[in-house]
């Protein structure tokens, strides 16, 4: 059966502050002892990757079960009788801040449905960029969705495919879909784990005794005692049964890897090992790149917090310029609520953050971020520092400017509200009021994550949002835009 419970009535996130929104989290685990305990204690560590929602299904080899809630894995999953809720030896679990879809509960993964050969369930971290188009094609001949969630497509391809076989049926509904997809679904008699075919987002493979564990992270394999084994391979499709087998199918062919570069700016732990790479190595160095690149004289390097930190720390050895907490983060305070008015919203940037005045007041400060957006939390930020009594104020972003929307699964705003897309540097230095602003470039990006530089004819990762070059077809957003250019001309506007 499945059972389902909304924790808590909590007003959604607010989707317009200044900041990259982290996609979302997946965690599954087979043949474990209260695999739903050890699923929540993943999602625990994968909580950075999205903050608005959660929810684990079971299977105790009879029925599935599942639990889904607003707010955080601590609220929603916050006692054992909960997770009682929740028995078997195989379970799957989600944290998600939405990107396609919406807010909501109906939209709160893992979904599960219940098709011809039995009970399917299935967690997503990524977008499908030709949904748009699937789901009107299979709701023309019928289909009922019970979501506005890009992932419910592939539920009702697979239930559609007429193909024999549960895994050629899965296969059969990925060959249909663009975009990006980590994916652990589970059947009664196994869990099934794979990434798209440019591996465009992140998904390990570990394990614990006799169970086989799936990630989004390294990092929740370490909180949870596991033992990494290997990043699932792009287009790799990895299936693990109830008595142990574990298989791995290639159906998709060879395809040059494209994996996400802002995993390594952002959205990943920095605990976590990313590539083969540790993450906080990698973020050290594209300080000590952007050092290099844009050098400053200076009294003091601050980091913007958190984020900011290992950039800063690699800034200050390469440039010898002392390393200090001049920005205290408040770790009390969460994403931004929806707030009544405009002076409250503006109000979060100094709930989140506070300058240490005794150390900045009369020295030249750079200013450390990892990524600048819509530019308004950084004006702010700067100005904090002055109102300080900080003497400069030069800004260093441990990115290439952010001029390009994501479709793979990043909430990004759209290109037309992204500062860089708008304006040159030097203009974007004035509207945050910084006496200099630079950005580390791609090719000192890519060579903090272990690459000479970039590939231009064959780039090695997806690095659209700087560079505009997206690495799949991009259906939906092609046929939105082609019917806006159809559309009548408002009133005033007629040529």
């Amino acid at each position: 059966m499945i059972s389902t419970e909304r924790v808590g009535d909590q007003t959604p996130w607010d989707i317009g502050d200044d900041t990259l929104h982290e996609e979302c989290g997946i965690f599954g685990v087979i043949r474990a002892t209260d695999a739903a305990a050890m699923t929540a204690l993943g999602l625990h560590a994968l909580q950075h990757r999205g903050q608005e929602a959660c929810g684990i299904v079971s299977w105790d080899g009879k029925d599935f079960f599942a639990r889904r809630g607003i707010g955080h894995v601590a609220q929603v999953f916050s006692d054992a009788t909960i997770l009682g809720e929740l028995p078997g030896s195989m379970a799957s679990g989600h944290v998600r801040y939405s990107t396609t879809g919406g807010s909501g509960l109906r939209n709160v993964q893992p979904l599960h449905a219940d098709l011809a050969r039995g009970g399917f369930s299935i967690a997503h971290n990524g977008n499908i960029s030709n949904a748009m188009r699937l789901k009107q094609e299979l709701v023309n001949k019928g289909a009922i969705f019970q979501s506005t969630s890009d992932t419910e497509v592939i539920i009702h391809l697979i239930a559609t495919s007429r193909y024999p076989t549960l895994m050629d049926r899965f296969v059969d509904a990925l060959r249909m879909v663009e975009g990006a997809y980590s994916l652990i679904c589970m059947t009664p008699k196994r869990m099934i784990a794979c990434r798209d075919p440019l591996g465009i987002r992140p998904l390990v493979m570990g394990r614990i005794g006799d169970a086989a564990i799936f990630a989004s992270e390294s990092v929740a394999l370490d909180v949870v005692g596991a033992e990494f084994v290997r990043e699932v391979e792009p287009g790799e499709i990895v299936e693990v049964r109830m008595d142990g087998r574990i298989t791995s199918h290639r159906p998709f062919g060879n395809h040059q890897p494209r994996p996400c570069i802002f995993e390594h700016v952002y959205f990943s732990r920095p605990d976590s090992v990313l590539g083969g790479h540790s993450v906080y190595e990698v973020r050290r160095q594209i300080g000590a790149e952007l050092a290099i690149e844009a050098p400053v004289e200076a009294d003091l390097v601050v980091p913007v917090p958190d984020s900011g930190v290992p950039a800063a720390i690699g800034y200050a050895q390469q440039s010898g310029i002392p390393f200090g907490l001049g920005i205290i983060r408040s770790h009390y305070v969460g994403r931004t609520f929806i707030q009544p008015s405009d002076g409250a919203r503006h109000a979060d940037v100094k709930r989140k953050h506070n300058a240490n005045r005794a150390l900045v007041a009369g020295k030249r400060i750079v200013l450390i971020d990892d990524s600048i957006v819509r530019g308004t939390t950084s004006m702010k930020i700067v100005q904090m520092m002055r109102d300080a009594g900080a003497k400069e104020v030069h800004f260093r972003v441990a990115s290439p400017p952010t001029n390009n929307s994501c479709y793979y699964g990043v909430d990004t705003p759209e290109r037309h509200k992204l500062l860089a897309a708008r304006m040159s540097v030097p203009e974007m230095a004035e509207f945050i009021q910084a006496d200099s602003l630079a950005f580390v470039s791609i090719d000192g990006l890519y060579r903090a994550v272990g690459e000479s530089g970039r590939n231009a004819k064959c780039p090695q990762h997806c690095d659209a949002c700087f560079t505009g070059e997206y690495p799949t077809r991009l259906t939906d957003l092609t046929e939105r835009e082609a019917d806006a250019d159809q559309l009548p001309l408002p009133v005033g506007q007629l040529a």
